[in-house]
């Protein structure tokens, strides 16, 4: 059946690896009725973990996406990785939900994916909710779990679940919201309901006086009557919790044991109830004059959508996974692809669960579906009804920070490479690829040596393709550290008209980032100012190659003085080729200088590698520019030279035991000199500078 705009919920089930988001989708799936068994991850048959590389690796690389419907209410859950080699996963699944779930492992607290996971929701301003897992095994503690939670995320959770003992002795939950406790039951199935034990009716009391007065803060007037009664009726109680949900007023916290099912109908509950509706929130579109604008989820008005994914199954092909924002879609009807300005043929509609995908006649705003074998459908394509001409913004995804060279063994499979690089750059759109022409190599890049070694396997398996890979090539700079002059005549006689340019220029050191600025300062005619434009195309051919180790010249000023012409064999050809080795003389004479690129560096790692993580990046040359530090996780700012950082991905894994995490982004170029810039110099000793760079 199709679900109005207010009884859909969209969930991002997200956290650190390990804390049993997997297992908490399947059993959500089992407990809401539908799927008729739950499956294990290690059994590679679980609902949310159905790709080959996810079976074999027992690990979550994709999000998955599965459905309840529970109390006349739809519910899409996105089961989403873990790791941050596949964070942009779990961005798809932020922009996608209004409320998102972090799990939290009840025995080792917040960890630090789920603190950088908890900032991206802060910038999004989105509700969200904890679920601490695991309370059933023996080093879990829920109370030493909440204040950790309270000590690295800045918020005190509010729980609406409470354990019933923890450890090996953990039976089940109390409901606070509802009044209710749910047993665990021993032979896996769903757990059972039943009057709170009378051991437990202060501690149930005590939280539910807190939930009250999370729902006083969602409205003034419950806020008064509180005040003045200290109490709120049910139906107040539960207007105030939507209310203040909906605009992250609280952090509502759940106790649970994913594995065993349990605290699984509370949270399905809660979300049915409390949870918001996309009906009232909002997408940003980016208006013709380039302002953006929200844009409120709603039924009423034409339909818009957003494509959040693009996936490729072997059995159904290509999957676009759409998030419609305004109107209705329906099966075997004509759209328009904003984004490619084209008209959009609409097939069959799915949803899915997991791998398996259902058909539906039409999905109404706020609804989650898959639209089958698009020939031109993109991530991040605008879909619309009529002729609205809005752009949904695109995702916002983080800067790759791993990156590799790769090419075919064989000359012959660069072509089925490259196809085969685009179409894993569609799916993950924070996997990049580009041919780069000044180091003349293919270099991938993405969020770390694990998402890019599983791309990689999967072409060579998919695509029968042998694959070598190596540290890419670092693009220097070169520039000048004094002003300097030269001269240059090409003169050339080779029978009729002949070749005959002078010309004489003067080149002075820009600051660092200016680049290029060019200088007409000829007068009197010494060169024709139609050479002129010859003259700068011989400059800038110049500065393609320095006269260090042949690398781009930047921050240059170069001023044409003077010159001279000859009436018949001068020519635009003829200026050109003077200016380019006036330009390579003068460079000599004018103190060149090599640069590498610096990136701006964030480092993510427990307070007790902090001292390795700090003396390994001086080590890289690396200048620190401040820290910070909070519940045991550190943050480190610093500029390091890209030389340093091509493989800090597994440097730092291997520093932090794999729990470290970073961001990189080029920050600007600075000299280098001494034994590192001799070394680079004599690296390039074999480049060649061909006609074709001429």
């Amino acid at each position: 059946m199709g679900y109005t705009t207010e009884n859909i919920k969209n969930v991002s089930l997200a956290g650190h690896g390990g804390t049993g988001k997997t297992t908490l989708f399947e059993r959500l799936l089992f407990t809401g009725g539908s799927i008729s068994k739950p499956e294990t991850v290690e059994s590679g048959k679980s609902t949310g973990d159905h790709t080959p590389e996810e079976i074999e690796r027992k690990i979550s690389i994709h999000a998955a996406l599965g459905h309840v419907e529970r109390k006349g209410k739809k519910i899409n859950f996105f089961d989403t990785p873990g790791s941050s080699d596949f964070t942009g996963d779990v961005i798809l699944s932020f922009r996608a939900c209004e409320f998102a779930l972090l799990l939290v492992d009840g025995r080792d607290g917040v960890q630090i994916e789920t603190i950088k996971l908890w900032r991206n929701l802060e910038g999004r301003k989105k509700p969200r909710g904890i679920f601490l897992n695991k309370l059933n095994d023996d080093r879990a503690g829920f109370n030493k779990a909440l204040g950790d939670i309270k000590e690295k995320l800045k918020r005190e959770p509010i729980p609406f679940t409470l354990p019933m003992e923890e450890g090996a002795a953990y039976r089940g939950i109390i409901d606070v919201l509802n009044g209710k406790a749910y047993l665990v039951q021993g032979d896996g199935a769903v757990e059972k309901e039943a009057p709170i034990p009378e051991e437990y009716r202060d501690a149930y009391e005590a939280a539910r006086e807190k939930l009250i007065e999370a729902a006083a803060e969602g409205d003034d007037t419950l806020m008064e009557k509180y005040l003045e009664q200290g109490s709120l009726s049910p139906e107040e109680m539960h207007t105030g919790l939507i209310e203040a949900l909906a605009e992250n007023k609280f952090l509502p916290a759940f106790a649970g044991a994913a594995a065993v099912n349990s605290g699984l109908i509370p949270l399905l509950d809660f979300i049915c109830d409390v949870g918001p509706s996309p009906l009232g929130s909002k997408d940003t579109i980016r208006k013709e004059d380039g302002t953006e604008a929200p844009m409120g989820i709603d039924p009423a008005r034409p339909f818009t959508a957003l494509v959040i994914k693009t996936a490729y199954d072997q059995f159904s092909g290509k999957l676009s996974w759409i998030k419609v924002i305004t109107g209705k879609l329906s099966a075997d009807s004509e759209t328009h692809n904003v984004s490619e300005n084209k008209k959009e043929r609409i097939g069959k509609l799915y949803i899915s669960q997991g791998k398996k995908l259902e058909e539906v006649k039409e999905l109404n705003a706020g609804d989650v579906g898959i639209i089958a074998k698009s020939a031109t459908l993109r991530t991040n394509d605008t879909l619309s009804g009529g002729d609205q001409n809005l752009h949904f913004l695109p995702l916002r995804l983080p800067e790759p920070v791993h990156s590799v060279a790769v090419n075919a063994l064989a000359k012959k499979d660069e072509d089925k490479l490259g196809e085969a690089l685009v179409r894993a750059a569609e799916e993950d759109r924070t996997f990049r690829y580009q041919y780069n022409a000044e180091t003349k190599e293919t270099v991938i890049s993405g969020m770390g040596e694990l998402q890019i070694n599983i791309i990689l396997d999967k072409i060579k398996t998919n695509q029968k393709i042998e694959l070598e890979t190596h540290v890419p090539k670092v693009a220097y700079r070169e520039t000048i550290s004094k002003k300097a002059g030269a001269e240059y005549t090409h003169k050339k006689q080779t029978g009729g008209h002949g070749q005959y340019g002078k010309v004489v220029l003067e080149i002075i050191p820009l600051q660092r980032g200016e680049n290029y600025r060019f200088v007409n300062a000829i007068f009197g005619g010494a060169i024709p100012k139609n050479y002129i434009p010859g003259v700068e195309k011989g400059v800038v051919e110049g500065m393609a190659h320095g006269t260090m180790a042949h690398y781009p010249v930047v921050d240059v000023e170069v001023k044409v003085v003077d010159g001279k012409y000859h009436p018949v064999d001068s020519s635009e050809l003829s200026f050109k080729l003077a200016a380019r080795n006036a330009f390579r003389e003068a460079m000599k004479q004018a103190g060149p200088t090599l640069l590498e690129p610096v990136m701006h560096l964030t480092v993510f790692v427990e307070e007790k590698y902090l001292g390795d993580v700090m003396s390994d990046l001086s080590g890289k040359r690396g200048k620190i520019l401040g820290q910070d530090s909070a519940g045991g996780i550190a943050e480190i700012s610093a500029e390091v030279p890209q030389a340093e950082l091509l493989r800090y991905s597994i440097d730092l894994r291997s520093i932090t035991s794999g729990t470290g995490s970073f961001s990189v982004a080029f920050a600007h170029y600075a000299p280098v000199s001494g034994r590192i810039a001799e070394d680079v110099i004599k690296a390039r000793e074999s480049f060649k500078i061909t006609e074709s760079d001429e």
